[in-house]
């Protein structure tokens, strides 16, 4: 990409997709194409059609979903493969009918097997059965890798595909129902500190192990790819390192300052027992991560301090 490519993201607003703008501006590229969801309803394929057709971007980072955790995944099932895969669908067709130069697709790690072999290689795609609370979404993300594949096939295509494993940061969501582990539990310490709560009840058994990806980090890789990677093969995005659950509660107690106890509550569901990303495709092509697990959780902290309290 050249520093005045015009470069739409899908989902600025999100998570990730406000990463990627944070990381493009911060490395000089100055021709960014952004709608919010009431300019574009990505859901509208006519309206995602005209916007491609009227605007012509040279590179595309599909970042937007609809996203959340265990609870939302297992409650909203419908909605979750619905509108993942009808965004998908209109972007990446939309992107090929307009000669977008480069397409980079977020996928998601729980689109692995279960009681995938850890830690976890790209090949190991479609190797067993998914996890059934979040099986819809998987489902979802690993049809638009497989339009990617496809499409580059037929019609000599550069779309790209990238795994990240879990994520967090700024613009993070802190709704307790929706929202991923890590920003679940600052707002769980961070409210039962203020109210002076002497203990905090968390899911499970604290046993399940996960790794955590700063989404700043997240950024800069899918700008690194997009610069150095033109396969169709998909690529994890991870640390390569792993931590319980229990260790997480821990070291966001601390950070926040709550200074009760924790409690498990061990008749709700602990999810896939461990996911860690094999990284040695990615750190082979020269990426690794920079931000530490509890870096991150207090700079995520104090953002959450400053923009959700």
């Amino acid at each position: 990409m050249k520093k005045n490519s015009k470069i739409y993201v899908a989902g600025h607003r999100g998570l990730v997709g406000s990463a990627i703008i944070r990381s493009l501006v911060k490395q000089g590229y100055n021709n960014l194409v952004t709608k919010t969801r009431q300019e574009l309803d990505l859901l509208d394929s006519v309206a995602v059609a005209n916007f491609f057709q009227k605007e012509k971007p040279e590179y595309v980072f599909l970042a937007a979903a609809k996203v959340g955790g265990i609870l939302a995944n297992n409650t909203y099932p419908a909605n979750f493969i619905y509108e993942n895969l009808t965004i998908q669908n209109n972007i990446i067709h939309n992107a090929y009918l307009n000669k977008v130069k480069k397409l980079l697709f977020l996928g998601s790690s729980c689109i692995y097997p279960k009681f995938a072999k850890q830690p976890i290689k790209e090949e190991y795609l479609l190797s067993g059965k998914l996890e059934p609370t979040n099986k819809a979404y998987a489902i979802a993300k690993i049809a638009g890798i497989i339009m990617c594949e496809s499409y580059n096939k037929q019609y000599n295509t550069n779309f790209i595909s990238v795994m990240p494993t879990n994520l967090y940061g700024p613009n993070d969501n802190f709704d307790l129902k929706n929202s991923h582990v890590v920003p679940a539990l600052i707002r769980k310490f961070h409210e039962a500190k203020i109210n002076n709560k002497n203990k905090v009840v968390l899911w499970g058994t604290g046993c399940p192990r996960r790794e955590f990806l700063y989404v700043d980090d997240l950024a800069e890789a899918c700008i690194f790819l997009m610069n150095n990677y033109n396969e169709s093969e998909i690529i994890n995005i991870g640390t390569g390192k792993d931590i319980s659950i229990k260790e997480l509660a821990g070291i966001i107690k601390n950070v926040v300052g709550f200074e009760g106890k924790i409690v498990w509550d061990t008749s709700k569901p602990d999810g896939t027992p461990r996911k860690l990303l094999d990284v040695s495709r990615l750190n082979k092509l020269g990426w690794k991560y920079k931000v530490s697990l509890k870096k991150g959780i207090e700079l995520t902290y104090n953002w959450y301090k400053n923009n959700k309290c």
